[in-house]
């Protein structure tokens, strides 16, 4: 143990023993070396931890339990066996599922001490040898004898969201500054930058980007690293959800020609992202006048939308997958880890949904994405404003995917993506409260009035697909008005 880990260890036993009373985390024993209680106790320490929602629970030998004072411990876990097997092993081949503990030994100037530190419990109660245990104040009970505490600890598995669980732990309050980039963030909200850490630190805290542990050093969230890292690659866990930009050579993936990995926190990095995918994107050319003229194929709006959906609403959980943009020559891609929360049809309509509403509401408070919506309506608009199809969404049991797609004209698209768009631009319409009828659909296509049969054709197979319906029956051709199938 070098010697800054054991002013950190050193420092917790004086936080621990600074508790008025022992709490339902926290247990204090002088020579109990049975295993079996040793066990039990892992089990109701992370149970309790995780109803009241710490990352750690504590075990302390060589600590009188009344007194608080250090009196040392015999206690070795080291050298502790049951049966053949060394204690550690035993007590892990018993606990189900497995949960992390770790002993360690700290001598002080009064004796040894030995902290047990104990994971929380993460998605289901810990059991030892079959039973799960509670903690009911100071005292070890059976789960199943308080099922109060059992229902609160079952909902206690759906509070901590992935985004505030732990990247990274004991650093100080330097090394935070080290690992994040903390002037970014007074700069995305437009804040001045502290005079002294102690401010910064606070601000860190308030916004769960960082948390005080026990023995006074700093852990960093989930969400602090995803969307502050200096460099992700810092945090193991976290490497695979850096965003990928990749590259292709025509429209088929067997010939990627770059890829670039970014590598710092979305919110840092979130408009150089969007600034490098738009340099990837093909131009189309137009003459006008005798002067050649280039346009970039998709709108910004809907690459920048397309970005800030895979970020917040991947599924974090996910290993060895993050979110994706694929450039081709006439297509983009965007795909994340997680299925779609909302049917495909529903997009446009539905209430947003996000598996990651803390780092969502502030990058919204950011301006990164929308506060209304899922950011689909502001992609259709890109869309429409280039004459080219509504975006096509896919999703399946651990992936969502949004496509664009772009044609020189109306008569190179499929008739799929003319029922999809016409769905889409009706959907769209409908919500922002403005009548369909031919001619704005004729708009959305850009048909000429002369060619207005087109788009009553395609009116036509969209209402055969079931998607869209007359909202007035008897309405003359030229009145009628359209609405999505389950306005």
């Amino acid at each position: 143990m070098s010697s800054a880990e054991k002013e950190r260890y050193l420092q917790l036993v004086e936080n621990l023993r600074a508790m008025p009373l022992e709490t339902e985390w926290l247990e204090f024993k002088e020579n109990n070396s049975n295993p079996q209680e040793i066990g039990e106790y892992i089990s109701a320490l992370s149970n309790s931890a995780a109803i009241l929602q710490r990352e750690k629970a504590y075990f302390l030998w060589g600590i009188d339990d009344k007194t608080h004072e250090i009196v040392g411990t015999k206690f070795s876990p080291k050298q502790e066996k049951k049966g053949n097997q060394e204690l550690e092993n035993w007590l892990l081949g018993l606990l189900k599922p497995r949960i992390d503990f770790e002993f360690i030994e700290v001598d002080t100037e009064k004796g040894k001490v030995v902290i047990m530190e104990v994971m929380a419990a993460f998605n289901k109660p810990i059991a030892f040898g079959g039973e799960e245990y509670i903690r009911i104040g100071s005292y070890k009970k059976k789960l199943k004898d308080f099922p109060e505490k059992e229902r609160k600890l079952w909902l206690s598995f759906e509070q901590k969201p992935y985004e505030l669980r732990v990247a990274m732990e004991n650093i100080t309050a330097s090394e935070v500054t080290e690992l994040l980039d903390c002037a970014a963030y007074y700069t995305l909200m437009q804040l001045p930058l502290p005079s002294n850490r102690e401010s910064m630190m606070h601000n860190m805290e308030d916004e769960q980007f960082i948390r005080k542990m026990d023995n006074g050093n700093y852990e960093i969230t989930n969400m602090g690293a995803l969307l502050f890292a200096k460099n992700i690659n810092v945090f193991q866990h976290l490497k695979r959800k850096a965003v990928r930009v990749i590259k292709y050579k025509g429209n088929g993936r067997t010939n990627a020609i770059r890829e670039q990995v970014f590598t710092k926190g979305y919110a840092i990095q979130f408009e150089d992202v969007t600034d490098y995918i738009m340099s990837l994107l093909p131009q189309e050319e137009e003459i006008d006048g005798g002067r050649r003229i280039e346009h970039v194929m998709f709108p910004r709006k809907a690459i920048r939308e397309m970005l800030g959906n895979i970020i917040i609403h991947q599924d974090l959980m996910q290993r060895g997958s993050g979110p994706m943009m694929e450039v081709f020559d006439s297509k983009v891609e965007a795909s994340n880890p997680g299925a779609l929360l909302v049917p495909i049809d529903r997009i446009i309509d539905t209430a947003p949904h996000s598996r990651n509403e803390t780092m969502a509401s502030f990058l919204r408070i950011i301006r990164i994405c929308e506060e209304r919506g899922s950011g689909f309506d502001r992609i259709e608009e890109g869309m429409r404003d280039l004459l080219i199809p509504a975006p096509k969404v896919e999703t399946g049991e651990d992936f969502a995917r949004t496509k664009l797609y772009w044609y020189a004209g109306l008569n190179e698209w499929s008739k799929e993506e003319r029922i999809r768009t016409c769905y889409i631009a009706t959907c769209y319409n409908y919500v922002n409260e403005i009548p369909v009828a031919n001619v704005v659909l004729r708009q959305r296509f850009g048909v000429d009035e002369k060619n207005k049969a087109i788009v009553s054709r395609i009116i036509k197979e969209t209402m055969e697909a079931g998607l869209i319906k007359l909202f007035d029956e008897g309405a003359a051709p030229k009145l009628r008005r359209y609405v999505p199938y389950w306005a």
